[in-house]
C-alpha cells in the first residue's frame, strides 16, 4: 500500500507543479509586453508543460489501476488531460507563425493566450472540485 500512497503523492505534487506552470505562463502573457521575449519564454515553457502533463497522465494511470474502480473523476481526468494537451499545441502553433512586425496578430495572440491559460486553469480547478465532491 505504500507504493499506492507514493503514486498518489507524486500525482498530486505534479498537478500542483502543472498548475504553477500554467499560472506562470498566464502571468508572463499578462505582464510581458515585448512579444519576442514572451515568445522565447513560452517556447522554453512548452516542453516543460507537456512533460508535466505526461507525468500527470502517467501517475494518474497508475493510481487509477491500483484503485481498481472507475469513477466519474477518473472519467473526467482522461479527457481533461487530452484537452489540455490539444489546446496548448494550438496555442503554440498560433504563436510560432506570428512575425515580429505584425502587431495586430501579436495583440490577438495576447488575448488568445490569456483565454487559453484561463481555460486551462479553470479545467484543473474544476477537476479538483469535482474530485472532492465525488
Amino acid at each position: 500500500m505504500e507504493l499506492m500512497q507514493s503514486a498518489i503523492d507524486t500525482h498530486v505534487y505534479v498537478i500542483y507543479f502543472f498548475l504553477a506552470i500554467m499560472l506562470f505562463n498566464l502571468y508572463s502573457v499578462t505582464t510581458q509586453k515585448d512579444f519576442l521575449k514572451l515568445a522565447k519564454r513560452l517556447k522554453f515553457q512548452t516542453p516543460l508543460y507537456h512533460l508535466t502533463n505526461a507525468i500527470v497522465i502517467y501517475t494518474g494511470t497508475i493510481v487509477a489501476f491500483y484503485a481498481k474502480t472507475f469513477s466519474i473523476t477518473i472519467a473526467l481526468m482522461i479527457p481533461a488531460s487530452i484537452f489540455l494537451l490539444v489546446i496548448e499545441i494550438k496555442r503554440y502553433k498560433k504563436m510560432r507563425v506570428i512575425k515580429l512586425a505584425d502587431k495586430q496578430l501579436q495583440d490577438e495572440f495576447y488575448a488568445y493566450a490569456k483565454k487559453i491559460y484561463t481555460i486551462e486553469i479553470m479545467v484543473i480547478v474544476s477537476i479538483y472540485i469535482i474530485s472532492k465532491v465525488f
